[in-house]
């Protein structure tokens, strides 16, 4: 007996039926899956009428990465390596918002140090800052702007040097364990960190010079791909994309979690300058607002990691870790502001055993992608790539 899901089967009947309806002038062309402007292997199935897209049909699951189901054949600490294989770019914050679940399913969420709640966000921002770089930097050539790649990834490349300094890895850390961290920050890495925010800060304003400001680029991406605050909320949008169309929505403020309750900083919105709100142009401002920003959050935790909270020869960041992790039987839904947007790990436990019964992640590039048919009715080929690049997805979260 053959089972069969009656969504897929009719998800499958109005794909076919979109296909068949195509008339004959239409065109139907594939960009990729292996093509450098759609960030991944990701195929888009166009319908086109000469040079403008009638209908894109989104095709995933060609980095499939059984995620859920590895978190239900291992403990939660082993856990942690598979969560950082999620959004590959931003893995502290993947490991974060696991790892913060399972504290608070075990009630020992309060009990964590205060230096290691600060390290935590430290780490976690200079993650989010080196992620926006490559939104940017990649934007940037989509476009058809070399340089902004290659400013991207040089200054990209001083980030990846301190997380290696500090968890031994560049880009899959294993860094943020339950409980505490691997290890506490290296000798020196606070005074060199400062030394990279300050190195930092005017090479952000040399980029906003060269692609922010520059004539070229805003008029490929402003009045492109305008997402509708309600359209945004329908899809579930989240990050960068929901609030370039103009909601103040990030869940550093919403839920205060970890140490961001005691950190100064602002949540940048879309506001149209260059065109219409939540426009392509919107969400590339965003991203470079949120670095900004980002630098401010990691300056202060750096003063209250070099006074208050400052390193001491008996600190230990693993001394609160559980000797089992054995959470009551409960249903959980924790959610943490990733790079991209709201990442939540749903939860099902048995109160018996360190294996969780139901692990479910929810990865913000999933929802982010969806909305690209919508917006992507009637524009040209050339903008539907402008498109793409605006909703920094990774597909790693996406097919999971």
């Amino acid at each position: 007996m053959v089972i069969t899901n009656p969504k897929y089967e009719e998800a499958l009947l109005r794909y076919n039926k979109k296909i068949a309806d195509a008339s004959v002038e239409d065109m139907i062309l594939n960009v990729g899956p292996q093509h450098p402007s759609t960030h991944g292997v990701l195929r888009l199935e166009l319908i086109t009428d000469g040079e403008i897209v009638k209908e894109v049909i989104p095709h995933i699951g060609y980095l499939h990465r059984c995620f859920d189901k590895h978190a239900e054949s291992l403990t939660y600490q082993q856990t942690i390596p598979f969560t950082d294989r999620l959004d590959y770019l931003a893995s502290m914050n993947n490991s974060h918002a696991f790892v913060m679940g399972v504290e608070r399913m075990m009630g020992i969420d309060k009990d964590i140090p205060k230096r290691v709640e600060y390290i935590r966000v430290l780490v976690c921002e200079l993650n989010r800052i080196a992620s926006h770089l490559i939104a940017i930097g990649t934007y940037g050539i989509d476009i058809g702007a070399f340089t902004p790649f290659l400013w991207c990834f040089r200054d990209r490349e001083h980030i990846m040097g301190m997380l290696e300094w500090a968890s031994g890895s560049r880009m899959l850390y294993n860094y943020i364990w339950v409980g505490g961290l691997f290890y506490d920050l290296p000798v020196g890495f606070e005074e060199r960190c400062r030394d990279f925010v300050e190195y930092f800060k005017p090479k952000m304003v040399e980029l906003n010079q060269l692609l922010t400001d520059n004539q070229v680029f805003i008029s490929r991406t402003a009045n492109v791909g305008v997402l509708p605050l309600d359209v945004a909320i329908n899809y579930g949008c989240s990050g960068p994309m929901l609030r370039a169309s103009g909601l103040k929505w990030d869940l550093r403020r919403i839920d205060n979690y970890s140490a961001y309750p005691e950190i100064d900083f602002e949540i940048p919105i879309g506001k149209g300058l260059m065109g219409k709100v939540g426009d392509c142009w919107d969400r590339y401002k965003v991203r470079v607002d949120e670095i900004e920003q980002s630098l401010r959050i990691v300056e202060q935790c750096l003063d209250r990691l070099q006074k208050e909270l400052k390193r001491t020869p008996d600190f230990d960041p693993r001394a609160k870790m559980p000797r089992k992790t054995i959470p009551k039987a409960q249903d959980y839904y924790v959610r943490c502001e990733g790079a991209k947007g709201e990442l939540g790990f749903y939860f099902m436990t048995d109160g018996k055993s360190e294996i969780p019964t139901r692990v479910k992640s929810r990865g913000p590039s999933f929802n982010n992608l969806s909305v690209l048919p919508e917006l992507s009715k009637g524009v040209l080929i050339a903008d539907l790539i402008a498109i793409v690049g605006s909703i920094d997805f990774v597909l790693g979260e996406v097919d999971r």
